[in-house]
C-alpha cells in the first residue's frame, strides 16, 4: 500500500500514477470535498491521458481526508505543490504543517518521502524535526526529486529517464517497500545524500535555463543578420557535446514556476556563501527581454498604425497540454494591452483567466480572428497547427500574424496574403 500526502497536480498526477502500476493506493488531502470529487472521477486538472487513467484505476485508489487511512501504508510520499510568489520565492509553511500532520499516523519504521521540490537543506532539517517529534517510531526519511512537467506529468510519472534519491547519508541501502516501487518503473534509480539529490533537480534546470537563454540570444541576432535559426538546429543536434534533445527552439523567455524558482534558490544561496551567481541574472534579465518580442512586434507592426486596434490571441496557458497560467508569456501580454479590445481563445483556460476587462471570449480560433488587426500565437497548442490560414485571412481586418513557437507552416500563411512574424528570423 502506497500513501499519497496533498492532491494537489504533483499529488493527483503521482498517485494515478502509482495505481496504474498495480499498486493499492491511499491518497490524502485535508480538502473533503476534493477527495469526494476525485472519488467521483472528476479532475480538478488536466492532463492529457489522465481522465482515462484515474477511471480505468478508480478501485485502486482510496481518496480520503483522514489521515489516519495512512497508518496502513509503510511508503508514504508528501506530494503537496510548493507554490511561489511573483519573485519564485517557495512557500514551505504548508508541506512542513502537512508532515506534521501526517507523521504522528504513519507505520513504526515507515518510509517518508520527500517528493515536493524543496531548497538544499530543507530535508535534512526535517529528518531532525521528525526525529524529535516521533524518535520512538523508526520513520526512515528520504527525498525524491519529482519528474512533473505541465502537459506531458502522465508519461513523466509513467516512464520516467531516472530516478533521483536523497539519502541521510551516502551509501545507505533502501527500505525493501520502498526499492521494490522504484524498481517497478525499471530506470535507473540514481542514490546520494539529501542535499546532492536537492540541488540535482535545480542542477538540470539550471543547464535546462542555460539552453533557453542561449538559444534565445542567438535566434534573435538570426533576425538581425538575416539568418534562420530553424537552419542552425540540425548542426547542434548533431554535435555530441550537444545532442539530440537538447533544448534548441527559440521562445518568449522562461515560463512556468519552477525555472524562475530555482533561478531565486540559487541567488540567494550563492549571496549566503559568497558564490558568484552573475550568470544566473543574465538568465533572468534575458528571459525578460526576450518575453516583450510579441508586444514590441505588435506595436511597430499594428498598433501605432492603428486607431483602436482589435488583437487576437490563440492561448493562454504557458505551454501546450496544461491548463497552467503559471508566468505565461499570453497572460503577460495581456496585461499590457489593457487598453485594447482583444479575442481570446485558448482549449483549455477560460478567457476569465485574462486579466483584461475588454477581452473577449471566442468560442473557436476563428472566432477569436473576427475583425481582427493582428493575431498573436501565444501557447503552441499542436490543433492551432491544422488551421485554414485562408479561412483566418477571410476573417482578419489585418494582415499581421505573430507566431513566436513558429508552429505555422510560413510559406502557407504568407500565400493567405498574411504577413508572418516568427523567431529566429529576420521578417519577410
Amino acid at each position: 500500500m502506497i500513501g499519497f500526502a496533498g492532491l494537489s497536480h504533483l499529488g493527483i498526477v503521482s498517485a494515478i500514477a502509482a495505481a496504474t502500476t498495480g499498486n493499492q493506493v491511499v491518497a490524502f488531502d485535508l480538502n473533503k470535498d476534493l477527495c469526494e470529487q476525485l472519488s467521483n472521477g472528476q479532475l480538478p486538472i488536466w492532463e492529457p491521458q489522465l481522465p482515462e487513467l484515474l477511471e480505468a484505476n478508480q478501485s485502486n485508489i482510496l481518496f480520503t481526508n483522514d489521515p489516519v487511512q495512512l497508518a496502513q501504508c509503510q511508503l508514504i510520499y508528501f506530494s503537496l505543490d510548493v507554490p511561489t510568489d511573483d519573485d519564485g520565492t517557495a512557500d514551505l509553511g504548508p508541506l512542513n504543517d502537512l508532515v506534521d500532520r501526517i507523521a504522528v499516523h504513519a507505520p513504526e519504521s515507515a518510509s517518508l518521502v520527500v517528493l515536493s521540490q524543496v531548497p538544499p537543506g530543507f530535508t535534512r532539517s526535517l529528518a531532525k524535526h521528525i526525529e524529535l517529534q516521533t524518535s520512538e517510531k523508526g520513520l526512515l526519511l528520504f527525498c525524491q526529486v519529482e519528474t512533473l512537467i505541465f502537459g506531458s506529468a502522465v508519461e513523466r510519472a509513467l516512464h520516467p529517464e531516472r530516478l533521483i534519491v536523497g539519502l541521510n547519508q551516502s551509501g545507505t541501502s533502501l527500505p525493501t517497500v520502498f526499492h521494490e516501487f522504484l524498481q517497478s518503473f525499471e530506470c535507473p534509480v540514481l542514490l546520494m545524500k539529501y542535499e546532492s539529490a536537492e540541488l540535482a533537480k535545480i542542477s538540470i534546470n539550471m543547464f535546462l535555463t542555460s539552453s533557453v537563454s542561449t538559444t534565445n540570444t542567438l535566434a534573435e541576432l538570426c533576425e538581425g543578420i538575416g539568418a534562420d535559426w530553424s537552419e542552425i538546429i540540425p548542426a547542434l543536434r548533431m554535435d555530441r557535446r550537444i545532442g539530440q534533445y537538447a533544448y534548441l527552439n527559440p521562445g518568449l523567455g522562461l515560463s512556468g514556476g519552477n525555472l524562475e524558482r530555482d533561478l531565486t534558490t540559487v541567488t540567494s544561496l550563492a549571496a549566503r556563501h559568497g558564490t558568484d551567481a552573475a550568470v544566473v541574472d543574465a538568465w533572468t534579465a534575458n528571459s525578460r527581454h526576450r518575453r516583450d518580442w510579441v508586444l514590441k512586434t505588435m506595436h511597430s507592426e499594428t498598433i501605432k498604425h492603428c486607431v483602436d486596434p482589435v488583437i487576437a490571441v490563440w492561448g493562454l496557458a504557458y505551454k501546450q497540454n496544461t491548463d497552467s497560467i503559471k508566468n505565461s508569456p499570453s497572460i503577460a501580454l495581456l496585461e499590457n494591452l489593457l487598453p485594447f479590445q482583444v479575442r481570446v481563445f485558448d482549449p483549455v483556460v477560460p478567457a476569465s483567466s485574462a486579466p483584461n476587462t475588454r477581452c473577449y471570449a471566442a468560442e473557436s480560433e476563428y472566432e477569436a480572428c473576427e475583425g481582427a488587426d493582428v493575431l498573436a500565437v501565444m501557447t503552441p497548442w499542436d490543433q492551432f497547427r491544422e488551421l485554414d490560414p485562408w479561412k483566418v485571412a477571410g476573417r482578419m481586418r489585418g494582415r499581421i500574424v505573430l507566431d513566436p513557437y513558429r508552429i505555422l507552416e510560413a510559406k502557407s500563411w504568407r500565400d493567405a496574403g498574411l504577413s508572418y512574424h516568427t523567431l529566429g528570423v529576420s521578417a519577410q
